[in-house]
């Protein structure tokens, strides 16, 4: 099998520029470099591709939101938010670390909120190890990490249709972990809202009700080495 080392590059340039579509690389694999993403508007993202470190013959296609250009990142808020204002009509947002935080908050001012509600890894000396559940994820594989609510927003929850938010949701654990520490806990969380949704493990992880109440911007493949490049899996 041909090593992938040539089809794979810095990312520096990336994520810095929404394309026409006549200015996009093509939708056809292989792909060297590049995956060509469409935006609901027709737009192209193009993403950069990421061989896998445990198996260098599978890739993703990547996307580091607090790495992109501030224009791409409010077009990809703004369209989420058109998303969930037509089909889930949250209360709250609810922000999920570490790049979730970044959507978050543009998405929660374009649905005209004036706050949302941040989860983080960092255990504050004021926290209650109740309000917290373990993760693991594709880019953070490390265990004994956990995600924690803050008690003292506890009270945003009461009566309140809350959507979770992140930049990608891939193996789904993550926002599968937040969602069932928030349910625990009384709240009503009616879906969750990406910017990315990568494959379809997740839909495995959050199960088909769930999964069929996540709302994302594009998809984005799991590809492998072929001829000349990258192609689909699976």
């Amino acid at each position: 099998m041909t090593s992938p080392a040539p089809f794979t590059e810095a990312t520096t340039a990336y994520w810095q520029e929404i394309l026409p579509a006549d200015r996009a690389p093509s939708a056809q694999p292989p792909w060297r470099h590049g995956y060509p993403a469409r935006l609901p508007d027709g737009r192209v993202l193009v993403l950069p591709i990421r061989a896998m470190a445990a198996e260098p013959t599978h890739a993703v296609a990547s996307l580091i939101l607090n790495q992109a250009s501030l224009d791409v990142a409010d077009a990809l808020a703004a369209m989420l938010a058109r998303e969930l204002s037509s089909s889930l009509s949250p209360d709250l947002l609810v922000g999920l670390p570490t790049l979730g935080l970044s959507l978050a908050a543009p998405v929660a001012r374009a649905l005209g909120h004036t706050r949302y509600l941040p989860m983080g890894y960092s255990r504050k000396f004021w926290y209650d190890e109740a309000l917290s559940a373990p993760v693991q994820s594709i880019t953070s594989p490390v265990p004994g990490k956990r995600i924690y609510l803050d008690p003292n927003l506890m009270p945003l929850l009461k009566g309140r249709r809350l959507v979770l938010i992140d930049d990608t949701v891939s193996t789904g654990t993550t926002m599968k972990a937040a969602w069932d520490l928030l349910e625990s806990l009384g709240a009503d969380v009616v879906g969750a809202g990406v910017a990315m949704k990568q494959g379809r493990r997740w839909v495995e992880a959050l199960g088909e009700q769930r999964a069929a109440r996540v709302v994302g911007v594009f998809d984005s493949p799991l590809l492998k080495l072929g001829d000349g490049g990258w192609v689909l899996r699976g």
